[in-house]
C-alpha cells in the first residue's frame, strides 16, 4: 500500500486540505482508502479507529467531519430525521465550515452532505459533479456520487460520472485501479456486459483483492445466467475477496444466487448460514440486511422451508421500521417482517411510510412513495395474503419505473420474480397468460436460465390442469 498522504502530498495532488495537521491528513487518507476498497483494514486501525484518531488529531478539520458524516449518511442506516446525534453532527459540520477559510471544493463537499442529509440526493450528486469537473481525482466526491446514483437508480449517470474523469486516473494516482472497478459496475448496469467484464479483469490484474471488481464479474454472470461460469469464478477467487468485510457478504450472496438459479437450495442455504446470516447479525449493515432479506425471500418464492431464519433476521431489521431513508431498504425490511409473520411491524412500516409520503417534505425518495414505494410494498403484502391478482395489479403497471427505487438490476430481480409468481398463482386465465409472456421475456434476456426453464414447466403444468 502507498504511503498515506500528508498535507503537502494532498496539496501536490491539487486537493488541498484545510488543516496544518499531517496526522489528520494521513488519517483522512486512511479512512478514504478503506471506504474506496470496501475493507476495514486492521493494519490501518479500521474505519472507526481511524475516524476516532482523526477527530483527535484536529477536531476542527472540516473534511474530517465531512468524511465521518458522509460515511454515516451513505450507509443509510441512520437518518437525521430520527437520530439527534447525527443531526447535530451534520449541523455542527455546516456551522464549522462557515467559521473557517476553506477551499471552494471543501465548501461544496459540506453543501453536498447537507442536502443529502435532507433527502435531496439528486442535488447532492450535482454538487459532487461540480467538484469533479475541477478536481477529477477527488475520490471522495467520485465515490459518494457513485453510491448515491446507485441509490437513485441512475444507471447511466453512475457509469458516465466515472467515464468523465476516467482519463485522469492514471496508474500513478493512488487507488486508480479501484476506479476501474467502479466504472465496470456502471457498464454492467447499462448492459454493456463484455466491456464491463474486460475492465473488471483489468482492475483484478492490477489488484486481485479488489472485491468490487469481483462483484462486477459476479453481476455479469448473473445477468447472462452463466451459472457454472459464475460458480467457478467465485470459488477460484474466494481467497482474494473474503477478507473485504464490507463486501464479502454481498459477494457470497451472488454466489448463493447461482445455486438458487440451479435449484440447489441446500447449497445456497449453506452459504447463507455460514457467511450471510452471521455477518448480518454482527455488522447490522444495511447492505448485509438487504442481501439477507432478498435471499430468504427468493428461497421462499421457490417454496423452500426456512425454519427460524426469518425470526433471527427480524431482530436486526425491526429497529429500522420507521427509517424510510430509501424505498429499496423499506421493501427489504418488509420482506423480513412478512417472513417472520410480524403483522404489527408490517402495519407500522406501511403506516409510517404513508404518513411521511403525504406530509410536506423535500425528500426525493419519499416523493416516489405514493407512486412506487407504497404499491410495491403492498404487492408483497397481498402476495403473502394469497391475493395474487391484487399483487399483479399493483406491480405490473410500475415494473418499468421500479429502477427509480435504486439497487442493481440483479437486486431488483426479486420484484420481477414476485410478479411472475403472483401471475402464475392467479386463478385468472389472463394473468396466467401474462406469467407465460413474462417468462418468454425472461428467457430471451437470460438464455438457458435453469430457473426460467423451471418456471416455464410450472406454467405449462398449471395450464394443463386449468
Amino acid at each position: 500500500m502507498a504511503a498515506l498522504r500528508d498535507c503537502k502530498a494532498w496539496q501536490d495532488a491539487g486537493l488541498v486540505l484545510s488543516t496544518t495537521s499531517n496526522e489528520a491528513c494521513r488519517l483522512f487518507d486512511a479512512v478514504l482508502t478503506q471506504y474506496a476498497t470496501w475493507t476495514n483494514n486492521e493494519s490501518l486501525g479500521g474505519i472507526d479507529g481511524c475516524l476516532s484518531k482523526l477527530k483527535a488529531a484536529d477536531p476542527n478539520f472540516t473534511m474530517g467531519h465531512v468524511i465521518a458524516n458522509g460515511l454515516e449518511l451513505i450507509g443509510t442506516g441512520r437518518t437525521v430525521r430520527l437520530d439527534k446525534e447525527l443531526d447535530s453532527a451534520v449541523r455542527s459540520m455546516v456551522a464549522l465550515s462557515k467559521s473557517q477559510p476553506l477551499t471552494e471544493r471543501e465548501r461544496l463537499h459540506v453543501s453536498a452532505l447537507d442536502v443529502f442529509a435532507r433527502g435531496q440526493l439528486p442535488k447532492a450528486c450535482d454538487l459532487w459533479e461540480q467538484i469533479l469537473q475541477n478536481h477529477p481525482t477527488d475520490l471522495l466526491a467520485l465515490k459518494f456520487s457513485h453510491d448515491t446514483y446507485f441509490y437513485l437508480g441512475y444507471q447511466r449517470q453512475m457509469r458516465d460520472s466515472v467515464a468523465r474523469v476516467y482519463p485522469f486516473w492514471t496508474c500513478n494516482v493512488p487507488l486508480s485501479s479501484y476506479v476501474k472497478g467502479y466504472y465496470s459496475f456502471g457498464l454492467v448496469e447499462t448492459n454493456l456486459f463484455d466491456r464491463a467484464e474486460k475492465v473488471a479483469h483489468e482492475a483484478l490484474a492490477i489488484n486481485q483483492t479488489d472485491a468490487w471488481s469481483v462483484h462486477t464479474i459476479a453481476h455479469v454472470n448473473e445477468m447472462k445466467a452463466e451459472v457454472e461460469k459464475g460458480l467457478k469464478f467465485m470459488k477460484e477467487t474466494e481467497k482474494n475477496w473474503k477478507s473485504s468485510d464490507m463486501l464479502a457478504c454481498h459477494n457470497y450472496w451472488h454466489w448463493a444466487l447461482y445455486y438458487i438459479e440451479k435449484g440447489e437450495y441446500e447449497a445456497a442455504l449453506t452459504i447463507y448460514d455460514k457467511h450471510i446470516a452471521p455477518q448480518t447479525l454482527t455488522s447490522g449493515s444495511i447492505l448485509d440486511i438487504v442481501d439477507n432479506s432478498s435471499m430468504l425471500y427468493r428461497l421462499h418464492l421457490e417454496g423452500v422451508k426456512l425454519g427460524d431464519r426469518w425470526n433471527d433476521l427480524l431482530g436486526v431489521t425491526k429497529k429500522h421500521t420507521k427509517d424510510h431513508i430509501l424505498l429499496f431498504n423499506d421493501v427489504h425490511f418488509l420482506m423480513s417482517f412478512l417472513g417472520a409473520k410480524d403483522h404489527k411491524t408490517t402495519e407500522e412500516l406501511l403506516t409510517t411510510l404513508q404518513e411521511l409520503a403525504t406530509a410536506p417534505h423535500e425528500d426525493h425518495q419519499l416523493s416516489l412513495a405514493p407512486s412506487l414505494g407504497l404499491p410495491l410494498c403492498q404487492a408483497f403484502v397481498e402476495f403473502e395474503n394469497g391475493n395474487y391478482d391484487k399483487a399483479v395489479d399493483l406491480l405490473y403497471p410500475i415494473r418499468y419505473e421500479l429502477v427509480q427505487v435504486g439497487g442493481s438490476d440483479a437486486q431488483r430481480d426479486v420484484f420481477s420474480l414476485l410478479l411472475i409468481h403472483a401471475a402464475l398463482n392467479s386463478k385468472s386465465k389472463a394473468k396466467r397468460n401474462l406469467a407465460k409472456c413474462l417468462l418468454h421475456e425472461r428467457d430471451v434476456m437470460r438464455p438457458k436460465s435453469p430457473m426460467t426453464e423451471r418456471l416455464i414447466r410450472k406454467a405449462a403444468a398449471m395450464h394443463s390442469m386449468a
